[in-house]
């Protein structure tokens, strides 16, 4: 699946026009940006948890020139997925789609 297609889903499930729906996707993306950069660390129930992960220097080579180096540290993204989202990727089915 991709963006116009999850906007698709969004808008038939949530009975939401696609503008909208992009709009709704485009403010969650931009929720967890926001997020990270302040607090590092969002939890969505379900989905997982999205977080800043702190990489040390380390050393490393050029593999064209086999020249030593030294690998700055960094921030990067990170995620670690829920429980649910785990089950749901097996093939079992998640709690949405259960029979109440």
């Amino acid at each position: 699946m991709n963006k116009s297609e999850l906007i698709s889903h969004i808008a038939e499930k949530a009975q939401l026009t696609k503008k909208v729906a992009g709009t709704v996707l485009k403010t969650i993306i931009d929720g967890v940006h926001k997020t990270l950069k302040q607090s590092g660390e969002m939890r969505i129930a379900g989905l997982g948890t999205f977080r800043v992960i702190k990489r040390k220097a380390r050393k490393g080579f050029n593999p064209q020139t086999k020249a030593k180096m030294t690998i700055p540290a960094m921030k990067t993204p990170g995620f670690r997925p829920a429980k649910a989202l785990k089950e749901a990727a097996k093939g079992g089915t998640m709690k949405s789609d259960r029979k109440k």
